[in-house]
């Protein structure tokens, strides 16, 4: 759980910021101070760590810059939010547990703060890989990099360096390489990366003494993602950081867009099979059992007819919100269109896949709904194949004849291989 503080005396504003760090951040526990002195006293609290904070500098009980020293002597990760910031105050407020200045100004400024945020509490589970041949460099960056959270792996050329992307390269987000190396330089290091690892996926900064001009644009051509150059400040080195990380979250966020339905966050029947399809054929390479489960709310349409297509909608996304919620996190589970849904269970026998469903079936049939003072109540029929099969679409297929056999035969049933 991570722990936000909002400084802000509107309450209005605090509120909006609040609800929209909930909605859009996972497993945060919002507060809201109002003044100086109710902020000192979530600090003062042993029982609560502070991980970050969010500053407003208009507070009615103290001076603009009191918060902000009060915050950076805690060292406390803050971001300054405030309508009466401007440049020469943030020149002056620099520091390195100021994580950026905002102003205030709408739903955007909002939206602004979220994904610094977003990047700031990403930095908790980050790897960066640190590449250089000279120890005092590798110990000045890596006390900037961890200075601002993040973890970091050491290499001292650039051979080293393919090898621990070799061993743990998915769980690293960044490399910050040096230029001039023995053994692999930072060109070869950069070239050899990218085979293997697109823009999307991977951050590379490479840093370097060179003074040619075009040395900055030759990198980035070869696939670097940012370019510093040596003798730099570390406040350059922290905003190229978090800006190159900001952008592999859009990226995240895009393919995630891309890959989900908007209704119920669940993946999206494109990429089911695309997905899908991959895991079939790793299982029949394996000779192992794969579960396909088609499912669909039993009379749909009379839920629409009677109550309106927003009561309809909400019981698609709690029929979504069950099934995440009592599957694996292995377990695939797509909307197909409309209130059907199709899932993937990878090693699991057939005993179980009989209790699991059955146990979803049953919770189905006692959940209830509410929605405008109506309570709301729906059944499931789930058709389902077990096996492997010639193909993908033929388990699907076989697992959609299982459906409408529970449909034909009275709803709120599952059958296996019918």
């Amino acid at each position: 759980m991570t722990n936000i503080l909002i400084v802000e005396d509107n309450i209005s504003t605090a509120d909006l910021l609040k609800s929209s760090i909930k909605d859009e951040i996972q497993n945060v526990n919002v507060m809201i101070a109002g003044t100086y002195k109710e902020a000192l006293k979530f600090i003062l609290d042993t029982e609560v760590k502070i991980d970050f904070a969010i500053l407003d500098l208009g507070l009615p009980d103290t001076q603009a810059c009191e918060i902000v020293k009060l915050f950076v002597s805690k060292k406390i990760r803050s971001i300054i939010y405030s309508a009466i910031l401007d440049n020469n105050m943030a020149f002056d407020m620099i520091d390195d547990n100021i994580v950026a200045y905002i102003e205030k100004g709408g739903i955007v400024s909002i939206s602004n703060v979220i994904r610094i945020l977003k990047t700031s509490i990403l930095a908790i589970d980050k790897n960066i890989l640190l590449v250089d041949d000279s120890k005092i460099q590798l110990k000045i960056i890596q006390s900037i990099v961890e200075d601002l959270g993040f973890n970091t792996k050491i290499a001292h050329n650039g051979k080293e360096a393919l090898e621990i992307m070799k061993e743990i390269g998915h769980t690293i987000s960044l490399v910050i390489t040096d230029y001039n190396m023995p053994i692999m330089n930072g060109v070869s290091l950069t070239l050899e990366l990218r085979k293997k690892y697109p823009h999307d996926t991977l951050g590379i900064i490479v840093l370097s003494s060179n003074e040619e001009e075009d040395t900055s644009a030759k990198f980035i051509k070869i696939g670097a993602s940012d370019f510093i150059n040596k003798p730099y400040h570390p406040i350059e080195i922290k905003t190229k950081i978090t800006s190159n990380l900001i952008n592999l979250e859009l990226f995240r966020e895009m393919k995630e867009l891309a890959n989900k339905d908007f209704l119920t966050n669940c993946y999206n029947r494109r990429f089911f099979y695309d997905s899908g399809e991959a895991i079939f054929q790793k299982a029949k390479r394996e000779e192992k059992n794969l579960v396909i489960a088609t499912i669909d709310i039993d009379n749909f349409k009379a839920i629409n007819d009677t109550y309106g297509h927003d009561v309809g909608d909400v019981a698609i996304k709690n029929a979504a919100k069950i099934l995440q919620e009592n599957l694996r996190s292995s377990d695939m589970v797509a909307r197909f269109g409309g209130e059907e849904f199709c899932i993937i269970l990878e090693k699991i026998s057939l005993e179980d896949t009989k209790l699991l469903f059955e146990k979803i079936r049953d919770i189905f049939e006692k959940n209830t709904i509410e929605k405008n003072g109506l309570e709301i109540r729906f059944t499931t029929s789930i058709g389902i194949c077990y096996g492997i099969y010639n193909s993908l679409d033929e388990m699907i297929k076989i697992s959609d004849n299982n459906l409408y056999y529970c449909k034909k035969n009275g709803r709120n049933q599952i059958a296996i291989n019918k």
